[in-house]
């Protein structure tokens, strides 16, 4: 891995270790400014938040997140105005071809205590192991929401021991959560959706938290989910919270792994040997609250394990709101204006196994009463992750059910054709899998999320 600190320039090397020198030379009794407070709070608040602040570490060495948040001596105005005219969207390409270590320095290094690691309990670990490994003092806030698993707790404290940290933890406000539950019940997302839920557990928080910070950190990335997340930069001036000193443009958001894959992500959490949440050895991969969260079957992307009920477009909580469209929906990444995928768009599902039906294809076999052999059929869209995490099952069970008297396809539906298969066909969200039996009008829907071959298999033998 490259050092993290090759791109950075003499003078903000200086600056570096001005900060540090300023931090370690603090001895006195300071007070503690919570995430959310302003740093100028009445006398009465900060006496009471007073507390001995541990011995300075030698400078580049990680410290609690409640050191990094003391305060530190003023930077010269020159140097403040020069952190403020820094062009981000430059920054980003400067920093596209970057590793997370040398990212993650770049932001420490920038915004010093005024920076803090947003962690969520699942791979977010390996921010706070990028963090530890550049040697800066920094910050971490996690969001409770009153409903994680168990285990997620287990990690939290797991995780402050291991690196020798406090987490800065942020709670809804308890009268909005009780209005809620009293009003509408515990699961009312299942039937109304998770947005209101997430916006009083998460989204509210969340802005507090970064009411008291200039920046901070996320481990969004690229692959994570359909749409909503692929245009992530690495850093971007935040387009839908506000910072410390307030107003549009006052927050500045860094994700370090965006252009990172999930499995590397795990490969360098495995090599550093650092704590992971042990539901990911029960199959669960992207991890939120316990009732909105369950392992992922065979052949399923990693996003489908979150609110599994609703539609793939709308799998965000509203904590990155700024990487998805104004609606909510998935943003026009890959994807034209009226919903359907580009030209550009590369197809799957591509096997001599596999024969692509077209719309008066799919048409005659719905007509038929009595067709000559049964047909398995998919109905996708190439842009879709989840079609895509289930293209080598799918192939390898066409390949398996070739000369079998089975017919295997797929229809591209998405686009124009999307209200036609949700009328006709079923479509409810892709990928929906139909059966054409040989004697029955109706096509049979495929009632699981398993899309191993095993289980597809089963589903075949079981109506053929």
């Amino acid at each position: 891995m490259a050092s993290a600190t090759a791109s950075i320039s003499s003078h903000s090397i200086a600056l570096r270790d001005l900060k540090a020198a300023r931090i370690g030379a603090v001895r006195q009794q300071v007070a503690v400014v919570p995430a959310g407070l302003p740093a100028t709070a009445p006398k009465g608040q900060r006496a009471r938040a007073v507390r001995p602040l541990c011995a300075a570490e030698p400078a580049r060495k990680p410290v609690s997140a409640s050191a990094a948040s003391s305060p530190v001596a003023p930077v010269e105005e020159e140097e403040a105005s020069a952190v403020a005219a820094v062009d981000y969207e430059a920054l980003a390409q400067e920093l596209v071809g970057a590793s997370p270590l040398e990212i993650m320095d770049r932001a420490l290094d920038m915004f010093g205590s005024e920076i803090a690691i947003a962690f969520s309990g699942a791979e977010d670990v390996a921010l706070i192991e990028y963090a530890k490994l550049t040697g800066r003092p920094f910050r971490v806030f996690s969001l409770d929401t009153g409903r994680l698993n168990p285990e997620t707790y287990e990690l939290f404290d797991k995780v402050e021991k291991h690196y020798g940290i406090h987490i800065e933890y942020m709670f809804p406000e308890a009268s909005e959560v009780q209005d809620l539950v009293r009003s509408k019940g515990l699961f009312s997302f299942y039937e109304d959706g998770h947005q209101e839920c997430c916006r009083v557990r998460k989204v509210r928080p969340l802005r507090r938290a970064l009411k008291g910070l200039k920046a901070w950190i996320t481990g969004q990335r690229k692959d994570q989910s359909p749409g909503t997340r692929a245009s992530i930069p690495v850093v971007q001036v935040d387009p839908s919270f506000e910072g410390l000193d307030g107003g549009a443009g006052s927050l500045i958001k860094w994700n370090p792994v965006a252009n990172v894959d999930g499995k590397d992500i795990w490969t360098f959490l495995r090599t550093m040997d650092v704590p992971v949440n042990t539901l990911h050895a029960q199959g669960y991969v992207s991890i939120g609250c316990e009732p909105c969260t369950r392992p992922v079957l065979p052949g399923q992307h990693e996003r489908e394990g979150r609110w599994w009920w609703e539609d793939a477009t709308a799998k965000e909580c509203g904590l990155h709101k700024g990487n998805i469209d104004k609606e909510g929906q998935a943003p026009k990444v890959g994807v034209n204006g009226n919903g359907s995928a580009e030209a550009s768009a590369p197809d799957i599902f591509q096997s001599q196994a596999i024969v692509n039906l077209t719309r008066p294809g799919i048409e005659n076999l719905l007509r038929l009463e009595n067709r000559a052999e049964p047909w398995l059929t998919v109905l996708y869209a190439p842009w879709c992750p989840y079609c895509q995490a289930m293209e080598a099952s799918y192939v390898e069970l066409a390949e398996k059910l070739s000369g079998s008297g089975i017919k295997v396809a797929k229809f591209r539906a998405d686009g124009e054709q999307k209200p036609f298969a949700q009328a006709e066909l079923q479509l409810q969200s892709f990928p929906t899998i139909l059966l054409f039996p040989g004697r029955t009008v109706k096509p049979i829907k495929y009632p699981s999320e398993k899309r191993d071959v095993q289980s597809l298999l089963a589903f075949v033998n079981s109506l053929r």
